[in-house]
């Protein structure tokens, strides 16, 4: 009869009893054993849930960093659902944190742009049109001229322009030209507009 081996359950009952012991440490008073813990912590997908109940009440800077590091190295649906709710956030350090750390995540980001993009919130719709300079220049140019064709919102129009003006391609041109018209009474998004036309045509 051959033999079984049987250390792959053993080294998994020790990877989990790891993991409970860094989950404990994310609670420690003292902020470098939590911001150890959140290193140690990266890259595992079982451990989002913990990460995303730690960087919600997180404080300190350099764990809030290695927090959404830590989420950033799992890079799932997950992660980015637990990162995407800190763009609302009060907090302008905790917003660039997430900001930052959903940029390094365009694939897994693109999913939730769309809902992202028709956000009641202007704040959070001008900082959705931030994670598109990251993502495939088709992609972002498709997703940042739906938004600008029903855009009301001068300011969140104008960064869908400054972002079609950096990577938008031809297609953008008469979403571009009809949000000129819509804005005559505004008049600095039509010069936007021209810039980013000129740039766009002269890349074309």
């Amino acid at each position: 009869m051959p033999l079984v081996k049987r250390d792959a359950p053993a080294k998994a009952d020790a990877a989990q009893r790891d993991l409970g012991a860094e989950i404990k440490s994310l609670q420690s008073e003292d902020f470098d054993t939590r911001w150890s813990a959140a290193r140690a912590m990266g890259g595992r997908a079982d451990a989002v849930p913990a990460l995303a109940a730690a960087l919600a009440v997180e404080q300190e800077p350099k764990v809030r960093e290695a927090l959404a590091t830590a989420l950033l190295r799992v890079g799932n649906d997950a992660s980015v659902a637990a990162l995407l709710p800190h763009l609302r956030s009060p907090d302008a350090g905790m917003r660039a944190v997430a900001l930052e750390a959903l940029q390094a995540l365009p694939e897994a980001t693109l999913p939730f742009m769309q809902a992202l993009l028709a956000d009641a919130d202007s704040d959070v719709r001008i900082l959705a049109l931030e994670l598109l300079r990251a993502m495939p220049a088709a992609d972002a140019t498709r997703l940042a001229c739906e938004l600008l064709e029903r855009e009301q919102h001068p300011n969140v129009s104008a960064a869908a322009i400054d972002v079609l003006a950096e990577i938008g391609t031809a297609e953008a041109l008469p979403v571009l030209r009809a949000c000129a018209e819509r804005f005559s009474g505004t008049p600095f998004l039509p010069f936007a507009v021209a810039a980013a036309i000129a740039r766009i045509s002269t890349d074309s």
